[in-house]
């Protein structure tokens, strides 16, 4: 199942092409590689072994890109922006696979593309730049709000809710002065001028750090706009012999909960920490009638597919008699 990886692990993967010729590869043999598949060239002169490449997630590949470009680059190397700083903050792009590698030029020359990397002109403050792992770029607030102006609403709301649960949660509670001062410094960056302003706006006020999944934020838009009002996030439920359950939703006039059900949970083996797909179902299974039993309440389950629109989302809550108040 493909996976998301850090930083660290990305560089480990990467390989010069004095790194393949050390190895004992010829140029010829580099080419054939390439060609035949069973290397990927991820930028000029870098390099990823295809069943390494294949095992990742779009974030992940990105990640290599942004990294493959800094080797390439002379120091201090470029400033990563936008989506390419979020994989390098390890924040998630909920249906993305950015096909260019961002990086910011300043003054006054025009946004560009080359060799797979945009440039872009943006004027930015001291604060606006940082360096994460050895790289430069944007800040984490200047990198949220760009990428909330900038790319859809599943992408934005995902990227700035992972933001938060940094700065804001621990656990499964979301600190309201830390989420408000997250909420500060993200809307400082929100001059007049910037194109995407007002939707960024939205989705700074819109974030909540509480949903741990990409698909939970995605649950929590696809609900709010099918007009769900009456929710609550992350609900404790003691079980009938003390167990500590948490809930994604509580759709409380209604008295039921709902689950988002990803499939990371059952098919990646990390996530599973040595339990089998059987154990884990099992588990659920558990955990959901006792649930039931100790609130009275159902519980409805929804999957990346029902997300794809709202619509598809709404069709599975109605088949369980659920609809948004009103």
């Amino acid at each position: 199942m493909p996976r998301h990886i850090d930083i660290a692990h990305a560089r480990a993967l990467l390989r010069s092409r004095d790194q393949l010729r050390h190895d004992g590869l010829s140029e010829r043999d580099i080419h054939r590689a390439v060609a035949e598949g069973a290397l990927v060239r991820v930028h000029r002169g870098t390099y990823v072994a295809a069943d390494q490449w294949n095992d990742l997630w779009a974030g992940g590949r990105h990640l290599l890109r942004v990294l493959a470009v800094h080797r390439a680059s002379p120091a201090p190397g470029p400033i990563f922006s936008h989506a390419s700083a979020a994989v390098l903050w390890g924040l998630p792009l909920y249906g993305q696979a950015p096909a260019v590698v961002h990086t910011v030029i300043e003054g006054d020359r025009h946004t560009r593309t080359s060799a797979g990397v945009m440039r872009h002109n943006m004027r930015l403050v001291d604060d606006d730049v940082v360096v994460q792992a050895g790289i430069r770029c944007t800040s984490i607030a200047r990198t949220v709000l760009d990428v909330a102006r900038s790319q859809r609403l599943e992408t934005a709301v995902s990227c700035a809710d992972a933001a938060l649960r940094m700065r804001a949660v621990m656990g499964h509670q979301q600190n309201p002065d830390a989420a408000s001062q997250w909420r500060t410094e993200v809307e400082n960056h929100a001059r007049r001028g910037l194109r995407g302003v007002r939707q960024a706006r939205w989705v700074i006020g819109f974030a909540d750090g509480r949903a741990q999944l990409p698909g939970e934020s995605v649950s929590r838009l696809r609900l709010h706009q099918l007009g769900y009002s009456d929710l609550d996030l992350q609900v404790n439920v003691a079980g009938s012999a003390g167990n500590d359950y948490w809930l994604d939703f509580a759709f409380l006039r209604s008295h039921m909960f709902g689950e988002f059900d990803g499939q990371s949970k059952y098919r990646d083996a990390e996530i599973r920490a040595g339990l089998s797909i059987e154990d884990v179902v099992l588990r659920e299974k558990r955990r959901e009638d006792d649930v039931r039993g100790v609130t009275g309440w159902r519980i409805v389950r929804w999957e990346n597919e029902h997300l794809r629109i709202p619509d598809a989302l709404g069709q599975r809550l109605r088949a369980f008699g659920l609809r948004p108040p009103g």
